[in-house]
């Protein structure tokens, strides 16, 4: 009987932008309705905390590659977020201190299998299957941020096929990212190469095969990337 063959370990990493090295992925996090406006359009209450969740490190996809269109779904969304990057971490990190851990931040989106998250949600079942598939985390290059003072407060806005279908203000976002850090690592002891995806203003809506989706985050960089 043949023996199995165990492959080399692999990380998944993210260019940094202007630099020639390559951001290490150590793992994902990622809130849920931390903008208003998205509570509503998902029939939330604007009076909910947020929430994590999270995705396999090996479901970033960078440089624009073509994304499949992921099996067992026939209701693909698009959610546009603000991503941060973690150069340092720590458990139980106070909000003053939050900043100090910032590595820099990109833009990327959360790919979902809507259908099937709707269908855990009335179960009352792990939305696992909806969030954490293959290449669900397109992002584009990480901007170098550390020192560099407040975290990004622009627009952060998405297009399908030249049109757009997201358009807000990362102030709008109901905890902030020293906020979700500090909360974050009350939850998990945080490090090096972790990245957080921030949540998504309202807008999302369904992807089909061939569709161009661009997203950007001013003074941050753009994702951009092909349904096929």
């Amino acid at each position: 009987m043949s023996a199995f063959v165990i492959p080399a370990p692999s990380q998944s990493v993210v260019p940094v932008l202007g630099r020639a090295e390559l951001f290490p992925v150590r793992r994902i996090l990622c809130v849920g309705r931390n903008y208003a406006a998205h509570r509503r359009e998902m029939g939330g209450d604007d009076r909910e905390p947020p929430f994590f969740f999270a995705k396999p490190a090996d479901a970033v996809r960078t440089d624009g590659a073509d994304i499949a269109y992921p099996s067992a779904t026939s209701n693909l969304h698009h959610e546009i977020e603000l991503v941060v990057a973690l150069g340092a971490g720590g458990a139980d990190i106070d909000t003053s201190a939050a900043l100090d851990c910032v590595f820099g931040y990109a833009a990327g989106v959360d790919l979902t299998r809507r259908d099937l998250q709707s269908a855990a949600k009335d179960k009352g079942q792990p939305w696992e299957a909806s969030k954490s598939f293959d290449a669900s985390a397109p992002m584009g290059p990480i901007r170098p941020w550390a020192g560099a003072g407040a975290a990004p407060q622009g627009r952060i806005a998405l297009s399908v096929n030249g049109a757009t279908r997201q358009d807000a203000s990362l102030s709008d976002m109901i905890w902030s990212v020293p906020e979700i850090i500090a909360q974050a690592s009350r939850l998990w002891t945080l490090a090096p190469g972790d990245l957080i995806f921030t949540g998504t203003p309202e807008g999302v809506g369904p992807l089909v095969r061939g569709d161009r989706v661009q997203g950007e985050i001013e003074g941050v960089g753009e994702v951009a990337f092909k349904i096929v």
